[in-house]
């Protein structure tokens, strides 16, 4: 098992590094292993080692530019913070770098371990909108998964097959009816 902070970390930030600085430089269709591991400063063994091919890597890389940085906004309620947090999680996947890294995520992840990280970090978002709006005391919070039924996977959906309309209008009509399921089920 790798230690945190270790060579292993190490290992994986200057890769990581390499790769997004080459994709900006180079463009991505001229990314090999040997050129990335050079620029890594570490043996191309050592990238297929820990990765296994290119694909692999990107998708790493991929999940990790993926993490949200900062918790979602407060901005005082539970349909405000939510569709804040819709609208930019919209904005940042349907632009060509997030498709891209969706791509990416997906396509080097014959397990599925990329996208169970990347639904996650959807969901640690969501949990810290769903737990401001419970200690403010707002009545018919929905649950995590629901949020996630009813706003991230049409978003998803839309993003990877019919990209069309997906403006701020869409997330906030998906958080509008997210939010009204969750009264009428009550």
């Amino acid at each position: 098992m790798a230690r945190p902070g270790g060579r292993s970390a190490r290992v994986q930030e200057a890769v990581h590094t390499a790769v997004r600085e080459l994709e900006a430089e180079v463009g991505r269709d001229a990314l090999t292993v040997p050129l990335i591991a050079a620029r890594a400063g570490v043996t191309p063994s050592t990238v297929y080692r820990r990765w296994g091919d290119l694909g692999a890597l990107l998708s790493d890389v991929a999940v990790e530019h993926l993490r949200p940085e900062t918790e979602p906004e407060d901005l005082g309620g539970l349909s405000a913070d939510l569709t804040a947090w819709a609208e930019q999680f919209l904005d940042e996947m349907a632009s060509p770098p997030g498709r891209a890294y969706i791509r990416d995520a997906l396509l080097g992840d014959p397990d599925g371990d990329n996208a169970g990280r990347c639904s996650a970090y959807a969901a640690e978002q969501i949990d810290v909108v769903l737990r401001r709006a419970t200690a403010r005391g707002e009545p018919r919070v929905p649950g995590t998964e629901s949020v996630i039924d009813h706003v991230v996977a049409p978003m998803m959906y839309r993003i990877l097959f019919r990209p069309g309309g997906l403006d701020p209008a869409y997330a906030q009509r998906l958080v509008a009816d997210c939010l009204a399921a969750e009264q009428d089920r009550r």
